[in-house]
């Protein structure tokens, strides 16, 4: 005991660790890593700042450009126009994504089931209007759309009827959000079927055991399974709903009386900026924008995570 004892006094306390300077392979490291850093400080940092650095003045007419502080931002917070089109790109969220994501997500349990005939090329076919480029696909859709000379208006002319116009005020949001359904369900589906295609099948296969029926494991794994799956699509979807510009944007030549320049945030600050010449305004609106939905996705993202 006495011997155990002094041989545990005899052992020197553990020195400091010494930080090792940066050595070849830390430098390698970075070598690899620069072109990233220097890519994302130009396009996606340096916009941002300079953005930041615009919101803070306003160019007048007499004494030119002045140092306004937070008074834009005080603007765009009490902007009737601005907060228009916030609530209808919220509206068109509620109302589009659940319905988008609904519709990828029974496709890639369907693709997943192994029950569906040709599921190569349904699978293709369902991701293939994703490659279709937005300008395109709503240059296709407003044709379509068309009372005068698409097929709404070929269908008026064959048929005797009188077709509710798609891109009358009261239903020009929900034709931009099925062009939009259609862009992205494949994208979406991809992403839940690839989210599938890891599970192991050995749970299904013991839930089989167990008695689950189809639905049952549907349910109780496959869901269960791919939930950070869903919660990135949502994100995503939540994203790219509040930057909905394209569609609204090529179609707006089309029923310029029912799509205004402020349907949309994003919409909104392109024509402060490009029309009516109020760069300094539109990047504080963009800003706004930005932190909202930032804080949106990431609400979203703690709850999605969250675990039961």
């Amino acid at each position: 005991m006495t011997l155990l004892s002094t041989s545990a006094q005899a052992v020197p306390p553990p020195r400091p660790r010494r930080r090792r300077p940066l050595g070849r392979h830390g430098l390698v490291g970075w070598g690899f890593a620069a072109p990233f850093v220097v890519v994302f400080g130009l396009v996606f940092l340096a916009p941002i700042g300079y953005a930041g650095y615009l919101s803070l003045f306003q160019d007048r007419l007499i004494g030119g450009r002045s140092f306004v502080g937070v008074d834009n931002y005080r603007q765009a917070l009490t902007d009737p126009q601005f907060w228009e089109g916030l609530t209808r790109v919220g509206l068109f969220l509620l109302v589009q994504v659940p319905i988008m994501l609904g519709i990828a997500l029974l496709v890639a349990l369907a693709i997943d089931s192994g029950r569906l005939w040709g599921t190569s090329f349904f699978r293709i076919s369902v991701f293939l209007p994703y490659a279709v480029p937005a300008v395109v696909a709503s240059l296709m859709w407003g044709y379509i759309y068309g009372t005068q000379f698409g097929l709404v208006g070929n269908i008026n002319d064959a048929f005797g009827v009188s077709l509710p116009n798609p891109l009358s005020p009261s239903l020009v949001l929900a034709s931009i959000g099925n062009i939009v359904t259609w862009e992205f369900v494949g994208y979406n589906m991809l992403i839940f079927y690839s989210a599938l295609k890891v599970v192991p099948r050995s749970l299904y296969e013991a839930a089989a055991i167990d008695g689950a029926g189809e639905w049952r494991i549907i349910a109780s794994v496959k869901l269960p399974a791919i939930r950070s799956a869903l919660v990135i699509a949502t994100i995503f979807s939540i994203i790219g709903s509040f930057q909905l510009f394209n569609e609204p944007s090529i179609l707006q030549k089309l029923a310029p009386n029912a799509i205004t320049n402020d349907l949309t945030p994003n919409l909104y600050t392109y024509s402060l900026s490009f029309s009516g010449q109020q760069h300094n305004y539109a990047a504080t609106v963009a800003l706004v924008m930005g932190v909202i939905t930032a804080i949106i996705a990431y609400t979203v993202q703690l709850r999605g995570m969250r675990k039961g």
